[in-house]
């Protein structure tokens, strides 16, 4: 007995779902290592909007990828989107080294107070602090590390995962998440060739 029409339309349809579900995330391969070219972050899908080195001396020191609700090609652009935001850092220094995480405590409150206007800096100095008081906790990050500063307006705030590991609380405010931002992608940044790769300009 033949299956009917309806039926075979069904299974069809059934296994192109499947068949899409399976399919591999595309990757956008940088500095020898793959960066999916979208993620599901806080209920949204957010697309890579461009990846970057920070190298201090002769060391490279982390990867950076920035993850947006909207491509973006401008710092205002992306400090606009309302919604989950990632910046994704991978450590990269050799395997004899590792960095104390004062180092990135020291790089954001510098950023901060370049990047930020009088007012912008005083909204947000104690929340600042708070912010590296957590990253302060974490000690010391070494070559393999994964640290992921995730915007997640349902979820309280600026979240800092280490390793799959929660740090502190949630940071609120979606002013806090663009002051860090800045650090990257404000005029007065540390890192010109960072900036551009984290806003997509490679090349």
């Amino acid at each position: 007995m033949m299956p009917s029409r309806p039926f075979v339309r069904r299974r069809a349809a059934i296994l192109a779902l499947a068949a899409a579900t399976c399919l591999p995330v595309h990757a956008v391969r940088y500095e020898g290592q793959d960066f999916p070219d979208t993620l599901e972050l806080g209920g949204s899908m957010l697309a890579l909007n461009g990846t970057g080195k920070r190298q201090v001396a002769i060391y490279p020191l982390y990867l950076a990828a920035l993850y947006l609700p909207q491509k973006a090609g401008t710092p205002d652009a992306i400090y606009a989107q309302a919604g989950p935001k990632r910046l994704e850092l991978r450590i990269v220094i050799p395997l004899v080294k590792d960095v104390s995480t004062q180092e990135f405590v020291k790089a954001i409150s510098k950023g901060v107070d370049r990047n930020s206007t009088e007012a912008e800096k005083a909204a947000v100095a104690e929340r600042v602090k708070l912010f590296n008081g957590f990253i302060t906790e974490v000690g010391r990050v070494k070559k393999g590390d994964l640290l992921h500063v995730d915007y997640l307006p349902d979820q309280g705030g600026t979240v800092l995962t280490v390793n799959g590991k929660v740090w502190g609380q949630p940071v609120e405010g979606q002013d806090f998440y663009t002051a860090f931002l800045k650090v990257f992608l404000g005029n007065s940044n540390s890192d010109a060739r960072l900036r551009a790769g984290l806003l997509g300009r490679h090349g």
